[in-house]
């Protein structure tokens, strides 16, 4: 296992914790799982191997894409694999063609799963720091797409399309967990009316939406506060619409108070990161002026990555406290962040029932 002293990831819980995620998940009567990305931490072949024997067990199917923490190199090393190997660990969870590092399946009659890699490299084999499709994928991405006339379109891509931060296309530290051409693939989608994205890297529990298309991101098992989805999609006369339903890891094996170590694991390490935030763009802040305001932000990330948070620090000024609240589940008109129909004003990001635009429409 891959270590850091900075890591914000609690990953000496990822075996418990996808363990009690997995025996919760086998009690229902699902049709399949996704997993987004970030399956390992550090591309260990030994995890790989390990992820891939456990999900062949499960009683539904599985379907896999790879994040940055999966492929931490494009060429094998003598300690995590390659981007050629990642399909063939997965052949059984989406790569049917082990050669090509995406896919497309119909995993239930009219349902079509289109599963992205998002990961690119320098010709050193180093990862980029943001996430983007090669010219060769979107092409064959426009294939698949033209071909789905009338299915039910699912898309999993590691890397975020849609904001889910203040401005986060804009912001340096934003940018690296978005798709750098995510503009060329939200034009596809909607000329296919693709409606449902399925992203990770953030690791936040967060739904954006734009026109008719909604991205659901979701947390790290393996990170406060421990989070994973249920899913319900309904296509009934009156409506189309996906029930979401948000689970949380508490307490597993040595850590019987999993939520409250996690978040202070979090906090703890946090404070590097809050200086950058206030030193940086847009705040440009001094560091001694930030390094008075970083203790108050010590649960700052932890709340984001919780979902459905409101930010208010009464002991900073307002243009200060402005900016913060931006990140909250609101809207400056002081709305929720996203809404359903006739839901205006709800909290979404972990429980929701969203209304979809039918096909036909």
């Amino acid at each position: 296992m891959w270590d850091s002293p900075h890591r914000f990831h609690l990953v000496e819980v990822s075996i418990p914790a996808i363990e009690q995620a997995l025996d919760h998940l086998t009690q229902l009567d699902l049709d399949f799982l996704l997993l987004p990305g970030d399956l390992t931490q550090h591309g260990e072949p030994e995890n790989h191997a390990w992820l891939a024997d456990r999900l062949s067990c499960l009683p539904f199917p599985a379907y896999v894409i790879p994040g940055n923490h999966d492929i931490p190199h494009a060429f094998a090393t003598d300690k995590s694999i390659g981007l050629k190997e990642f399909p063939h660990y997965y052949q059984k969870f989406g790569y049917s063609n082990p050669d090509q590092p995406y896919y497309t399946c119909e995993i239930l009659p009219g349902v079509r799963l289109i599963g992205l890699n998002s990961n690119t490299f320098n010709a050193e084999g180093q990862q980029g720091h943001t996430g983007y499709l090669d010219p060769e994928q979107m092409a064959w991405l426009q294939q698949v797409l033209s071909e789905a006339t009338g299915e039910v379109i699912l898309v999993m891509v590691h890397h975020n399309v849609l904001e889910h931060l203040p401005r986060q296309s804009q912001n340096p530290m934003g940018q690296r967990y978005m798709l750098s051409n995510a503009p060329e693939l939200l034009t596809l989608l909607r000329q296919a009316n693709a409606q449902l994205l399925f992203t990770g890297h953030l690791h936040v529990q967060d739904i954006a939406q734009q026109g008719n298309l909604s991205e659901i991101t979701t947390g790290s098992l393996v990170s406060y506060p421990h989070p994973y989805r249920v899913l319900e999609y309904r296509q009934e006369q009156q409506a189309t619409t996906l029930q979401i339903e948000s689970h949380h890891i508490t307490d597993v094996p040595d850590f019987p108070n999993l939520s409250h170590h996690s978040r202070e694991w979090m906090g703890d390490r946090s404070r590097s990161f809050m200086l950058k935030l206030l030193t940086q763009p847009p705040l440009n802040l001094p560091l001694e002026t930030a390094e008075q305001y970083a203790p108050s932000l010590r649960y700052f990330w932890a709340d984001i990555a919780k979902g459905d948070s409101q930010f208010y620090f009464p002991e900073f000024p307002p243009q200060l406290n402005q900016y913060f609240a931006q990140f909250g589940a609101i809207t400056p008109s002081g709305n929720c962040e996203a809404t359903v129909p006739n839901g205006a004003g709800k909290p979404i990001d972990n429980q929701a029932v969203l209304t979809l635009k039918d096909l036909e429409e």
